[in-house]
């Protein structure tokens, strides 16, 4: 038979069980959606945290507790509370040579409202310093002063849409809000800024350092510091003096026993972006394993095929029809329905990328839509040799039938 003879022979062999059809390529239509999907949301959200953390500056240096190897993470990254950075040692920093602002962090959530308006809204303690070193502005108002750190003040600078959903056309200045019932004068309200660092910034609540630590969360010890440093040129000597007092207040001699983790923004991109290559790398080879769970289910289905059309097989045989045109028919009904799946499943991974481009984007990120010609190559690729490599061996059980023993089964 010749390629397009057994091509409409398939095609109306398939139309003929199209349920069937629909759910054998089920399988394949899902691992594609999910290989597509998996490897676009995997670059698009690599693509947003790289270009956040490069939007911070690059002559930043983060500070951490917790110890890590050169490659690693600190444990407060995973959500290990080490309590080893102090103020006091932000206080220390800032002295520095090289350092031009220095900032440190404590973060929180909680009841924010005016009047009968309220919203669950994270606040952040904060150094006076926090501007310069985020490259953030205030609107209106002012930021927090020292005097606000020292006296505990319970001062209060919104973002602007925390601004906006409490008080809404009504002007925040010197108005009192409640933040977990403990009242908050509203000294000022942030230029906006959009999402950073995994949060929308303008839905933020910033208080004195020190008001957080001692009169909202009861702590000593802060998440983490940034130091802005005046020029990149001098970022290595500024880790290494950083290190050198860290050590020597928290009395550490031996470098491999540090509690503390030191890193520039460059040296955190290249960290980020291994880690995030690996874990869309591993995402999508899970998701992979729906291609070959597909395969499993049009084997078993062609198999099952090949049963029932045991008597066409051998009459198609006795009236001529060679070895390579049994295989050739039962193999391109396989490949058929993996390209038939195949072609669905990208329709489908591309409408879910950019479904969830859609629904990131309105929460204020700048999410790209990522679908790369390369991840929908090998989806499609592997979809069509998982069809043909599972669709070989009852193709090639259907061909070596003896036209006889086909003919005779009932």
């Amino acid at each position: 038979m010749r390629f397009f003879q057994i091509l409409k022979y398939t095609k109306n062999n398939l139309a003929l069980n199209k349920t069937r059809s629909f759910l054998t390529m089920l399988g394949i239509i899902i691992g594609v959606a999910a290989v597509i999907a998996i490897v676009s949301v995997g670059a698009s959200a690599q693509d947003l945290l790289l270009a956040q953390v490069k939007a911070m500056g690059t002559n930043l240096i983060g500070i951490l507790p917790g110890a890590s190897d050169d490659q690693g993470l600190p444990s407060a990254v995973f959500g290990i509370e080490v309590t080893t950075l102090k103020y006091e040692d932000a206080l220390e920093i800032r002295n520095l040579p090289d350092i031009l602002a220095i900032c440190a962090y404590v973060t929180g959530r909680g009841t924010v409202g005016y009047f009968n308006q309220t919203k669950e809204l994270n606040y952040t303690g904060v150094m006076p310093e926090y501007p310069t070193v985020e490259d953030a502005a205030v609107a209106t108002g002012r930021f927090i002063k020292q005097e606000d750190m020292d006296n505990m003040a319970r001062v209060a600078v919104l973002g602007s849409k925390a601004a906006s959903d409490l008080f809404g056309q009504d002007f925040p200045l010197e108005k009192q809000i409640k933040i977990n019932q403990i009242v908050f004068k509203v000294v000022g309200v942030m230029a906006e800024r959009g999402a950073s660092g995994l949060q929308n910034q303008d839905e933020q609540v910033f208080i004195p350092l020190r008001t957080a630590q001692k009169i909202m969360l009861g702590i000593d010890h802060v998440a983490y510091i940034r130091a802005k440093v005046d020029k990149e040129a001098n970022i290595e000597p500024a880790i290494g003096r950083v290190k050198e007092v860290l050590r020597f207040r928290h009395h550490i001699k031996d470098a491999t026993k540090d509690d503390f983790s030191v890193r520039s923004t460059a040296q955190a991109l290249d960290i980020l972006g291994s880690i995030t290559q690996a874990l869309k790398m591993f995402l999508a080879a899970v998701a992979a394993i729906s291609l070959i769970v597909g395969g499993i289910g049009i084997m078993n289905i062609m198999f099952v095929t090949v049963s029932e059309r045991t008597r066409e097989i051998g009459l198609r045989k006795a009236v001529g029809a060679k070895r390579r045109d049994i295989l050739w028919q039962f193999l391109m009904e396989s490949a058929l329905m993996t390209s038939l799946g195949g072609v669905i499943g990208i329709i489908l991974g591309v409408s879910i990328s950019s479904a969830i481009a859609l629904g990131v984007n309105s929460f204020g990120y700048e999410w790209k839509l990522i679908i790369t010609p390369l991840s929908i190559f090998w989806a499609v690729f592997m979809a069509a040799s998982v069809g043909l490599i599972f669709g070989l061996w009852p193709a090639n059980r259907a061909s070596l039938m003896s036209p006889m023993d086909a003919l005779r089964k009932q």
